[in-house]
Order: structure tokens, then sequence, then C-alpha cells
């Protein structure tokens, strides 16, 4: 069984002015995330810049969105590394703590050979007791899961059940599903390519949109699901503008900046990525207007 079905939101992270986080605000946007379609929270990955988080704030996040979620939708644990070690701790430790799966990031600059990656999801399979799915996203760590180790990995660890596939490569994705004759649960790290890969028999996406959009995103899925696969396919075009808009510099940038236009003052980013530029705040408000989002 799938650890969900559906849109899982990539939750952006709120922190206070001095920088901390700001759990009354993840509390908040928790239970609107509960309310409005989401699927599944996504706790402390790419788009929670959990990367310049200390490995302490990290794990506290990540049981303090356990704890509120209350069993109401499934929380996945963002607790990659590019050290094995502080992998499988933080991975066994979310684990523990009652996370419904964990999403696990490949190795990056110290990029892993594809025997390495093998090496390294099975170390953390094999102390981490929960449901993995593992994250190819090569634009931002320079390394990728081929199909053949995808395929390897699934079909020879019990708790390895999934990829996040960010490489926006349909071919890739195809050969994946191939390989592993379906018995896998693909999820389209894309927003502009879910109904591609719902067609190649993926079960949702890990999604940055579902911060602003959480119940077409949600819809999306569902209505392909539902075999109303046109009506799908109009949401997910309608969505396109919106996307690229949430992409116009490095995520999470924009889409924090989408969140407090919409009334969820999210607080600032933390270094080195810096505010959206005024130009792109600009065009970021238009295309969400154009989505049908209001406005504060």
């Amino acid at each position: 069984m799938s650890i969900f079905t559906g849109a899982g939101v990539a939750i952006v992270t709120p922190f206070q002015e001095n920088g901390e986080i700001n759990y009354d605000k993840l509390d908040e946007l928790i239970d609107y995330h509960c309310e409005n379609g989401t699927d599944s929270i996504i706790i402390c990955g790419t788009t929670g810049e959990s990367a310049t988080m200390t490995e302490e704030e990290h794990m506290e996040c990540v049981k303090f969105a356990i704890e509120r979620t209350k069993k109401r939708i499934p929380v996945i644990a963002g607790t990659g590394s590019n050290c094995t070690r502080t992998a499988v701790e933080m991975s066994r430790e979310a684990a523990e703590n009652g996370a419904d799966g964990l999403l696990v990031v490949t190795p990056y600059y110290n990029k892993a050979t594809q025997q390495g990656l093998i090496a390294h999801y099975t170390a953390v399979a094999r102390e981490a007791k929960a449901p993995i799915i593992m994250y190819s996203v090569a634009s931002r760590t320079g390394c990728n899961i081929e199909p053949a180790t995808v395929a390897e990995l699934v079909k020879n660890v019990d708790n390895i059940v999934g990829v996040k596939e960010a490489s926006g490569n349909i071919s890739q994705v195809a050969k994946i599903m191939a390989m592993t004759d379906g018995n896998i649960d693909l999820y389209s790290g894309n927003d502009d390519q879910i109904v591609p890969i719902l067609s190649l028999g993926g079960k949702g996406v890990i999604s940055v949109l579902s911060n602003v959009a959480p119940k077409e995103t949600h819809d999306i899925c569902e209505l392909f699901f539902n075999g109303e696969i046109k009506a799908s396919t109009e949401l997910q075009l309608k969505a396109i503008p919106l996307v690229e808009q949430l992409f116009c510099e490095v995520n999470p940038i924009p889409v924090k900046k989408a969140m407090k236009l919409m009334g969820y003052d999210c607080g600032p980013l933390r270094m080195p990525l810096t505010e959206l530029t005024p130009e792109h705040e600009k065009s970021l408000a238009k295309a969400m207007k154009d989505f049908g989002i209001a406005l504060v």
C-alpha cells in the first residue's frame, strides 16, 4: 500500500524575523493543508529549506509536524544528506518519532556512483524502519539515480518503495516503470509533469504548487484517478504559467513570496537565499490572479 496517492505538499518552513522556526505559523499551515485537500505533508525537504537547518532544528521540525498533523494525513520526513551516517541517523529518528515515510535525496557535492547510491540507500533502509521514497533531482545534486539502480533497490530492499522523479526526463521515467514492472510508487517531482507521470502509472506528485493551490493540485490527481483525463489535463495546463513563476528564481524563493501575497507571511528566507526581485514579484502576482488565487 502506498504511503499516499495524490498531491503531497513540499511544505515551506516559516521563520521568525530572528531566523528561528515559527512553529505557530507552521501549525497554521498544517491545518490549512489538512482542511484543503492536500494528501500528504512532506516536511523538511528542499522547499522547507532543510539545507540551512541544523540537525537538531531539522528533527525538532519533523517531530512537530508529526505531532500536529495528528494522523489526519501522512507525514513524510525529508531525511537525506550527503553523509550516509547523517542520513541514517536522521532517518532512524524520524521513523522512531512516527513518520509515515521518509524522503531521502541522493548525496550531493560528494556525488556517489550508482554502486555508491545502492550502498547508501541500503544502509539507510536497514536502519530506518519506515517506507523510503528516493529523491532524484540531478539539477540540484548533480547526481542522477539511473533506472537500473532504482529497479535494483526497489526489488531488493523491502522498505524502499518509491522514487520522487524530478529529472524532467519522461523517457527516464518510462524506463523506471518498465524496469520495475510498475511495482513502484512513482511521484512526480515537477508540477508541470503531473499528468504525464500519472499516465505512466505514477501515484501522484510531491508538489511546490500545493503550497498555494492545494485543492487544485489534489484535483489534478483525483480527476485523473477517476478517469476524467480531459478535465485533469485542462487543470494541469491551466497551472503551467503559475508553475513557471513559482520557479522563476531558486525554489523556495518564489513560493514563500506567493504565500505572503495570499496572507500567509512565512517570514524571511535563510541565506544564501534572498528575497524575490520586484520584477518577478509582479509577474508571480499576475500568474496567481490569473489562476484564480485571491491575493491580500
